[in-house]
């Protein structure tokens, strides 16, 4: 599942941006298929401008019924009927998506036997200081078996002993959830947390699921400003 919304706060119709002859939605569509890992793949949007660039293109996509404020509402919504035991969600703006990251995602509930993971997603290794101090870059910290502890636009953990060697992790917007736990999240109310950092993963915190964390060194571009589809262009030629 893709969640699409026209409307972004900081780059207002992103989505809808040519990159290299194509718009970064569909790019990032075509990319999620060329994986060959889904037994199907559809964007879910709040746009009909989205949904008839996606089904225009010979792609699969569903009109959201309801307003929604973060993706995996969206996402919630639309599977609630579906019979499909884990979604994974990869954001439409994410045209770099790779398959090695997702295998790897995918990876987490093959081995998940007791089923003691509620959702997955990715992290990669940050050591640049103004990348740790960006707000717009979501830091996670984890246990010593990569479960999630927090995820903040603050740097944590704060370097109070800059000796110790602490690793820095950027939170890679893509998740692998178990339906069951994408029902909950739509069901249950924001909590404090995530409506101080506006960072939906919060909820699942608060409500005390599992998010296993897996590290990969693949950056990719995520499309969040002008500035940002300028260097997709780039790295795309």
């Amino acid at each position: 599942m893709i969640p699409a919304r026209y409307a972004a706060s900081r780059f207002p119709g992103k989505l809808m941006q040519d990159l290299e002859g194509k718009t970064v939605i569909t790019r990032t569509y075509e990319a999620t298929i060329a994986t060959n890992l889904f037994d199907d793949v559809y964007v879910v949007t709040d746009s009909s401008i989205i949904y008839n660039e996606i089904v225009n293109n010979g792609g699969k996509a569903i009109m959201s019924k309801k307003e929604h404020d973060c993706g995996s509402d969206r996402i919630a919504e639309a599977i609630e009927f579906m019979d499909v035991d884990v979604v994974i969600n990869v954001q439409g703006d994410e045209p770099f998506t790779d398959k090695e990251s997702l295998v790897k995602l995918i990876d987490v509930f093959k081995k998940d036997s007791k089923k003691e993971v509620d959702l997955a997603s990715l992290m990669v290794h940050i050591t640049d200081t103004q990348e740790i101090n960006n707000p717009n870059t979501v830091k996670v910290i984890v246990d010593q078996f990569n479960f999630a502890l927090y995820f903040s636009r603050s740097p944590i953990p704060y370097p109070r002993d800059k000796n110790v060697g602490v690793r820095y992790f950027k939170h890679k917007g893509v998740y692998a959830f178990r339906k069951q736990a994408l029902l909950d999240f739509y069901n249950l109310p924001m909590q404090l947390l995530e409506a101080s950092e506006k960072l939906e993963q919060l909820r699942y915190l608060e409500y005390g699921k599992r998010i296993k964390m897996v590290e990969t060194d693949v950056q990719g571009v995520e499309i969040d400003t002008p500035e940002d589809l300028e260097r997709a262009k780039k790295l795309w030629k």
